[in-house]
């Protein structure tokens, strides 16, 4: 599987990240500082992503039934060399599904999260799922 994107910029201004029929915006400059995502937090909404990509795609792998999932990412940055060092995520399923099971949900996404093994390779990342009931 290949993937491709583009993205652009305009000098003293933000920039444009283009996926399929989807723009992303993303700060650049000062000026956008607290109001655009910048590239570290795209990166980690990536990660994000893979995570929630694949509660969907092992609820039906493990014939479970979720009505939402929410994720909280976490990481540290170090200065020099100018990186993430450790990611840590929460992830909270909302289900009253008993075939739920964390435990195994949380080694199948390590396991087989491309962006999560792509990540792990440069730096730690450590991990809670929590469950709550719908009411």
């Amino acid at each position: 599987m290949n993937y491709h994107i583009k993205a652009s910029s305009t000098s003293n201004q933000d920039a444009i990240v283009h996926i399929k029929q989807t723009n992303i915006d993303f700060g650049t400059t000062s000026k956008s500082a607290e109001t655009l995502p910048n590239p570290a937090e795209l990166f980690l909404g990536s990660f994000a992503s893979c995570i929630l990509k694949n509660v969907e795609r092992f609820s039906a792998m493990m014939k479970f039934t979720y009505s939402k999932a929410n994720i909280e990412v976490n990481a540290t940055r170090l200065e020099n060399p100018p990186r993430m060092e450790n990611i840590v995520y929460n992830l909270t399923i909302y289900s009253n599904d008993k075939k739920l099971n964390p435990d195994l949900l949380k080694k199948n996404i390590e396991k087989f999260g491309t962006i999560y093994n792509t990540v792990k390779l440069s730096c730690s990342i450590s991990g809670t799922i929590n469950t709550i009931e719908n009411v």
